[in-house]
């Protein structure tokens, strides 16, 4: 039997004798390669960046919205109350036991003055349970008290963007902003939280107590009006029962009938992540797809080229076989160099993946993260490639009769 160290050493000999031929076989190993290192990185990081994402806009969370869901989007139903209310959320806290945190929220977009600096931001009004709800900490400050709330207190907390593009390298802390004219005290800054999984800065935002903002601020059409309840379940596996709770309870207290449509939506975020992963899936199945294609294609390359060496290799395999080689000894051989060529054009991909994931986090700014054992599955599976489509141009060159190999011209 060949020795394989011998064979891989022939096997490179044979390979050097035409370069540019066995670069150009190589090359849908190398595609293949390159796409399933770069198909991998880009989702690992796609999802840590999803999650991460998910992660900032809070744990548990389920959010109601005035308005039935349809296939077009919200919309109010048909003979329902319009909005939801202050009440509403406090009747959540008080009567669903698997919440842990509500927290409603009423506010808009709308232009905010420091000095000589204007800045148009989203100003939201809610209670202290936002803050936990969001899992969101103070960077330094405090957030405003129940007390604050009752008395609809013009205080507010703002974001990081907010600070940065209103008062620069100034500390907040104490300073008074102007809200549609309305003064208010920062009393507290938020820590950065990025963006959400929608693309929106989390940390261009400001918090005030929620009386302020429903009566000071903007007002409301209907008494205690909000735009939408946020919710935090006690625990992961709580939130189905969560949301019963809460769709049973607003369908009583807004005397919905069992044929009546509802004038709410509840919708749990969680969801999200497994909707975003679903979507990163199939995407990544499909480039999976395109990989194998390369690697297949590469195979076929590499097949082709095989029987063209025990083409070109018939008199040097007849020599050999007449000096005592056995058929074992030519299927090895050419089984060796077979390998060889995929393993070369696999390790050329691995460069090219690494180098190609690293160019697509620099242009992109997306998260690219490199999996070694991705890396290695690929580098087996393109060895794997060499053996499957190079064991015919071996075995046909083993099954050469001596004589006629040696009569070949």
């Amino acid at each position: 039997m060949i020795n394989p160290f011998d064979g891989v050493k022939i096997a490179l000999g044979a390979l050097r004798v035409n370069v540019m031929r066995s670069l150009l076989t190589m090359l849908g190993i190398v595609i293949g390669v390159a796409a399933v290192i770069v198909m991998v990185a880009v989702g690992a990081g796609a999802r840590e960046m999803i999650g991460s994402q998910i992660k900032s806009i809070g744990s548990n969370l389920i959010m109601v919205v005035p308005g039935a869901s349809t296939q077009s989007g919200a919309r109010m139903g048909a003979g329902s109350v319009h909005t939801l209310t202050s009440e509403d959320a406090e009747a959540i806290a008080l009567e669903c036991p698997a919440v842990k945190f509500v927290a409603p929220i009423w506010g808009q977009v709308t232009q905010v003055v420091y000095g000589n600096r204007n800045w148009r931001t989203r100003v939201s009004g809610t209670t202290t349970d936002y803050f936990p709800v969001r899992e969101w900490t103070i960077r330094f400050g405090r957030v405003f008290t129940p007390q604050e709330e009752q008395r609809a207190a013009k205080v507010a907390v703002v974001g990081t963007t907010v600070v940065e593009n209103l008062m620069g390298d100034t500390y907040p802390l104490g300073k008074t902003i102007r809200i549609q004219n309305v003064p208010f005290r920062i009393i507290g800054v938020m820590e950065s939280k990025g963006q959400s999984p929608r693309g929106n800065d989390q940390d261009d935002s400001i918090y005030i107590p929620l009386r302020t903002a429903q009566y000071r601020l903007f007002g409301t059409p209907f008494p205690g009006e909000v735009r939408a309840v946020l919710v935090q379940a006690k625990e992961i596996r709580l939130i189905p029962e969560a949301e019963r709770q809460i769709t049973e309870l607003l369908t009583r207290r807004h005397r919905i009938g069992p044929l009546q449509e509802k004038d709410f939506t509840v919708r749990n975020l969680t969801e999200m992540l497994k909707a975003a992963t679903k979507a990163l899936r199939i995407m990544t199945t499909l480039l999976g797809a395109i990989a194998a294609i390369s690697l297949v294609v590469g195979g076929i390359g590499i097949m082709n080229i095989m029987l063209v060496s025990v083409t070109e290799r018939t008199r040097e395999i007849g020599i050999r076989m007449a000096v005592g080689a056995r058929s074992g000894d030519i299927l090895s051989q050419f089984l060796i160099e077979a390998v060889v060529l995929s393993m070369l054009g696999g390790i050329i991909g691995m460069a090219v993946g690494v180098g190609g994931a690293y160019i697509f986090h620099t242009i992109s700014s997306w998260p690219a993260i490199i999996s070694p054992l991705a890396a290695a599955i690929a580098l087996l599976f393109s060895a794997a490639v060499g053996v499957f489509f190079g064991f015919y141009p071996a075995f046909k060159a083993s099954r050469l009769h001596p004589i006629e190999a040696l009569r070949y011209e």
